[in-house]
């Protein structure tokens, strides 16, 4: 390992922070490089469970520096109520141990609010957002009206700044949403009482990174979402606001490509995704509850049900592609345990024609009917496997089918969700 991206190879909630919690291990540097506090990682180690939405995975090690890159829209509030709480619950976070890049943008409060106006707005049309104010700092970021840790390091700067937003915002949410407007000094305050606290933490991360890449360290990059929520290549517009894909690494973090040695997607053995958008293999019956409900498939920062379905490999070779992913790690395969017939989709019926790709249309995704495969299922033995070799003939099968199908070797299995039930097939 030397510069290794771990992605969502489907729609999100994957099972990354296990991933990258495992990994990082073997790791100096841990660096999340889009999104914000939208997306939840759950990680366990021995009998404690640690919730992450901001902070890479790899802060639970002893050992391993962390980076939020440039990427990262981020909540200062959202920011140090989970260093509050990763401080209760006994681990190290002080500017040593985490670096947050000067170039991140700030999400305000007005952007929250914005964010909920908006969505209730479009009604049925809704996207599915999960309020937090994602969406609409990316859009002052690319708007170039954000504001960013470098400008709250600044108070004349950044008052300027806040004046001009608060001004713009005013005007939206009174004219357009009938809502009270936002206090400018009642922010300033807030934010300035942010400027004290990050302060010592903020550095150019993409330096931080340079500089340890260089000097032959290890360094993981943690998406967070997954390859379907991109907002370019996933079922738009039910997407996420960034680039969860490995190439998202590059200007998420301020690295190069040349710094990126491999890529590794984390897919289920089956399929979830949250909200709105088709869903070609979603199981609408008792099997789609079972999974849900044995896979307890419940978001980590919303609490929201997933929508559940079999295996589509389809996805998972257009992950491929679009990432140039060297390996996958397929998790979760202990939910399928106990279910007798397994189905895999290996193609989509559009139109009367079996395709092998995935569409750009969502009314052509609609469309799509699912081509099955089915396989013989295995039994609850998988949860204590600890070699390949040890994994149920079939559930050996299933893996070794994923790797023909994809053209990508699998490069780890995850039987559980802790640590140590964790196969590692191939090095990477």
């Amino acid at each position: 390992m030397s510069g290794v991206v771990v992605i969502g190879a489907q729609w999100g909630d994957e099972g990354k922070g296990k991933i990258t919690d495992f990994l990082a291990e073997g790791a100096d540097v841990v660096v999340r490089y889009q999104g914000g506090n939208n997306a939840g990682h759950t990680v366990e180690v021995g009998e404690k469970k640690y919730k992450l939405h901001l902070i890479p995975s790899g802060i639970i090690c002893d050992n391993t520096q962390c980076v939020i890159g440039n990427g990262v829209v981020i909540d200062p509030k959202a920011l140090f109520e989970e260093i509050e709480y990763l401080r209760k619950e006994g681990i190290i976070v002080d500017p040593k141990k985490l670096v947050i890049s000067d170039r991140c943008h700030l999400i305000m409060p007005y952007h929250k609010v914005i964010d909920a106006l908006s969505e209730k707005s479009r009604g049925k049309e809704d996207i599915g957002t999960t309020g937090k104010g994602i969406g609409p700092c990316y859009t002052d970021k690319h708007e170039r009206t954000g504001i960013r840790v470098c400008d709250l390091l600044h108070p004349e700067v950044f008052a300027e700044k806040l004046k001009t937003n608060i001004n713009i915002k005013n005007k939206i949410v009174k004219e357009l949403y009938n809502e009270e407007a936002f206090n400018y000094d009642e922010i300033y305050n807030d934010y300035m009482k942010y400027a004290e606290m990050i302060k010592d933490y903020v550095k150019d991360a993409s330096v931080v990174l340079y500089d340890a890449i260089k000097s032959q360290k290890k360094v993981l990059f943690e998406g967070a979402q997954g390859t379907l929520l991109d907002i370019d290549y996933g079922t738009y517009p039910f997407v996420t606001s960034s680039h969860p894909i490995s190439g998202g690494v590059c200007i998420g973090a301020g690295v190069g490509p040349t710094m990126i040695t491999n890529a590794v997607g984390v897919a289920k053995a089956y399929t979830t995704r949250v909200g709105k958008g088709p869903f070609p293999t979603e199981l609408f019956d008792e099997m789609g509850d079972y999974i849900r409900e044995k896979g307890f498939e419940y978001g980590t920062t919303t609490g929201r049900a997933r929508r559940c379905g079999w295996l589509d490999l389809v996805i998972l070779k257009y992950s491929a592609r679009i990432s140039g992913l060297t390996s996958f790690t397929i998790t979760k395969i202990d939910t399928l345990a106990g279910i007798d017939k397994i189905k895999v989709c290996t193609g989509y019926e559009l139109d009367g024609k079996v395709i092998d790709y995935f569409p750009a249309s969502l009314e052509d995704l609609a469309r799509c009917k699912p081509v099955y495969e089915e396989f013989d299922g295995w039994d609850d033995s998988v949860q204590n496997a600890k070699s390949f070799d040890d994994l149920h003939v079939n559930a050996q099968k299933y893996i070794r089918m994923i790797e023909e199908y994809t053209g990508v070797r699998v490069s780890i299995v995850s039987v559980g969700p802790n640590r140590n039930q964790t196969i590692v097939i191939n090095k990477m």
